[in-house]
């Protein structure tokens, strides 16, 4: 892996990994944080095993219908510690060409009382990494973690 081709993102949240895990992993807890506020999170899809589907839609302004936001497969579910997933593969590993080549390595390792939520979102080319930094990845993901951190850390 190339870190031209790689963005990554980290935070420490003052939570055990079990509670990012049911953030993560709980349909109704991952629609609270998955997309920064005020847009709104429909989780459609959450089957956590190596070929599940993972499909979210988002709707802006609360009006209107839901349009696409993330729809693609499960690579590796390790529950309290790992998540990875693409959205090249949906679910049952069909093949697609999204619109946003990715594939997110998602951490939860327990440290200093809570847990490092780190991601890594490779792409297949420097390009593509560059747009979607260009395109608000600092920013939009990390809005979302700290989304997840406020739900967590009450």
């Amino acid at each position: 892996m190339s870190n031209d081709t790689t963005l990554t993102i980290s935070r420490l949240i003052a939570a055990p990994p079990s509670a990012v895990w049911n953030a993560w992993s709980v349909p109704e807890n991952l629609a609270k944080w998955w997309i920064p506020a005020p847009i709104e999170c429909q989780v459609v899809t959450l089957d956590l095993r190596p070929g599940g589907g993972f499909v979210t839609r988002m709707r802006e302004d609360g009006a209107g219908d839901f349009q696409p936001h993330v729809d693609g497969c499960f690579l590796e579910v390790v529950p309290e510690k790992k998540l990875v997933f693409t959205t090249v593969l949906t679910e049952g590993w069909q093949p697609v060409e999204p619109w946003l080549a990715i594939t997110a390595i998602l951490t939860f390792e327990a440290q200093d009382g809570g847990t490092l939520y780190s991601a890594r979102v490779l792409h297949k080319t420097p390009q593509e990494s560059a747009k979607h930094d260009e395109m608000g990845f600092q920013e939009g993901w990390g809005t979302a973690i700290g989304q997840l951190a406020g739900l967590l850390e009450r």
